[in-house]
Formats: C-alpha cells, sequence, structure tokens
C-alpha cells in the first residue's frame, strides 16, 4: 500500500472499468477501510450495501435517476459500468450521519487508490433514493429500518486514467 499522502495526491475519479471483478480480498479491504471510519459519538450507524454491477436494482436506480433529471440515454450508467458499486445508508434521526457517511465514502476511495483499484464516489442518484420511489428503493436495497441514502462509490479496475483534479490554495485556504 502506498503512503497516504501519495494516495491522496495521486486519486482521481474514475469513469472507465475493466470487467474484471474485485477479489473478495479487495472488496473485504475497502469494506474494512469504510467500517473503520470515524462516526460522531462513535455510533457507528452507517450501513454498506454491496452489489454487483449487473444487479439489477441498479439498472432501476439509473432509469428513475435519469426519469427525474429528464435524461434521454446518457452514454453510461451512474456508476460508468464499474463492477462493484457500494451504497451507504445512515439513521435517518441521527444529526451526522450525511458527514458520518461521507468520512466511511472516503477511506474506502483512498483505500482502493491505495490497492491499485479506480473509485467514483457517487451523490447523482440522491434525488431517486431520496423521492418518492425512496421507500421501494429501500427495501429493495435492504437498509435498515428508518435508514435512508448517504452516498454511494462505484469500485473496479481502471480501464483509464485521469490526472487529479486541480485546486487553487490561495482562493481555498484563509490563515488567521
Amino acid at each position: 500500500m502506498q503512503d497516504v499522502m501519495t494516495t491522496i495526491e495521486k486519486r482521481s475519479s474514475t469513469r472507465g472499468y475493466t470487467e474484471e471483478p474485485l477479489t473478495e480480498t479487495e472488496l473485504n479491504a475497502l469494506l474494512q477501510a469504510g467500517l473503520q471510519a470515524p462516526t460522531a459519538a462513535n455510533k457507528q450507524e452507517i450501513h454498506f450495501t454491496v452489489l454487483k454491477g449487473s444487479d439489477p436494482i441498479l439498472k432501476e436506480l439509473e432509469e428513475e435517476k435519469n426519469r427525474l433529471r429528464d435524461l434521454q440515454n446518457p452514454p453510461h450508467n451512474f456508476y460508468y459500468e464499474a463492477p462493484t458499486v457500494v451504497i451507504l445508508s445512515a439513521d435517518s434521526d441521527f444529526r451526522w450521519s450525511t458527514l458520518d457517511a461521507g468520512i466511511a465514502v472516503e477511506n474506502m476511495a483512498l483505500a482502493a487508490e491505495g490497492l491499485g483499484l479506480g473509485s467514483l464516489i457517487i451523490g447523482c442518484i440522491y434525488d431517486a433514493l431520496r423521492g418518492e420511489k425512496k421507500d421501494y428503493f429501500a427495501k429493495a436495497l435492504k437498509f435498515p429500518a428508518n435508514y435512508r441514502y448517504e452516498i454511494a462509490i462505484a469500485f473496479g479496475r481502471k480501464a483509464m486514467t485521469k490526472e487529479p483534479h486541480t485546486y487553487n490554495a490561495d482562493a481555498q485556504i484563509t490563515r488567521l
């Protein structure tokens, strides 16, 4: 595994994957990274639903996302044909669940990069999973009772690479 700062510097969103599935060891390492993320008050309320990219519920999510966004035949599905998608849900009554899920998904993205895998953090299905079909999707994805979608992440072997994003530290940092 790479050193942490190198991993952070190299990580970028992957929008093209090979069909080769993750190994059980790789998937377990990614899930462990998510489970090891800190949570407010150590509540550990994040739930991880693991799906193969071929799972039919992902097609239904794609269709609902496209319907809500009035998209016709986008060139890729929302997870860019990745072989694995993990959907994070959390206790809808816990104030810090959204933040906790974001921390967990970033741990997973960095672990993926460290393992030489690609990842894509996914928010574009928010409306589909929080909209009029939220109960249907929550049941289909086996969210625990009173849990709701927070964020998702796709994983796979990179079929393409992209440079990490640039930033403007002078504009984004204020030192007092």
